[in-house]
């Protein structure tokens, strides 16, 4: 039956619209698959590094004496000036949530963490997480002075609230691979699970969660046109230093006149 001009773009759209879903599917899962077949669970020391880590400070902060070097190397409150917090920073990644249990951070990471490192390599990877729980950090100190009567503010409480674990890190980890495979649906339903989140529960986790979802995603974006500015900037610094440099000749043999 043929179409009218009129219906023609309306029965594209119709059949190209369930095609969106599966190709950026499609695209996903072949990256992560064909990462996944490169590094397998060798390729991410990383993230068994960190599943180490926090199964370690797990164990250690149900004691005394490592709750107490625990509470001062990688606790981190609100209380705390900006910059000590900052400095705990790396270590209260991984420290897990009292009220949690532990194997759901070291699952967590394991699979994101490892994903990551097979995808985005080691140092995004680091950079991403550490970004993401230093932006944490520091908007629950804007948040407190806020208020609960601002949008998105926190009550004074919080600023005694242990704010520790992995979770802004995974978050942001899921939408930067998400971003990185032009996964614009998975990007969507991250940002509206912590929405939802927010919505049922508006406390310091859950806003420092849509906080991370805002790093992921602007740190997603900006990657590819900083790498490529990166790259040109150390080409022309290369090719800079090769100018007026003397051409090497090898020295030959009298004898033959080969290279020696």
């Amino acid at each position: 039956m043929s179409l009218t001009l009129r219906e023609a773009p309306q029965a594209v759209a119709t059949r190209a619209a369930p095609q969106v879903p599966r190709e950026e599917w499609r695209r996903l899962r072949d990256g992560l698959r064909s990462a996944w077949a490169a590094g397998g669970l060798r390729g991410m020391p990383l993230a068994w590094s960190c599943v180490a880590l926090i199964l370690l400070f797990s164990v250690v902060q149900h004691t005394a004496a490592g709750g107490w070097a625990v509470e001062r190397l990688g606790v981190v409150r609100a209380a705390l000036p900006l910059e000590k917090a900052l400095l705990r920073t790396p270590v209260s990644l991984f420290v897990p949530a009292l009220d949690l249990p532990a194997w759901g951070a070291m699952a967590q990471v394991l699979v994101v963490f490892g994903l990551a490192e097979l995808t985005l390599g080691r140092t995004r990877t680091i950079m991403v997480a550490l970004a993401a729980t230093a932006a944490g950090t520091t908007y629950a100190r804007i948040a407190i002075r806020l208020g609960p009567e601002a949008p998105g503010g926190l009550p004074w409480h919080d600023t005694f609230t242990r704010d520790t674990g992995p979770s802004a890190a995974v978050v942001a980890l899921a939408v930067f691979i998400a971003w990185r495979w032009r996964s614009r649906l998975l990007v969507v339903a991250i940002t509206g699970a912590m929405i939802v989140e927010v919505a049922l529960k508006p406390n310091l986790a859950g806003w420092e969660h849509l906080a991370a979802t805002a790093v992921g995603a602007l740190l997603a974006a900006f990657d590819q046109p900083l790498t490529a500015r990166w790259n040109r900037t150390l080409a022309l610094a290369t090719a800079a230093a090769q100018v007026g440099r003397p051409a090497v000749t090898p020295a030959t043999s009298p004898s033959t006149g080969r290279p020696v």
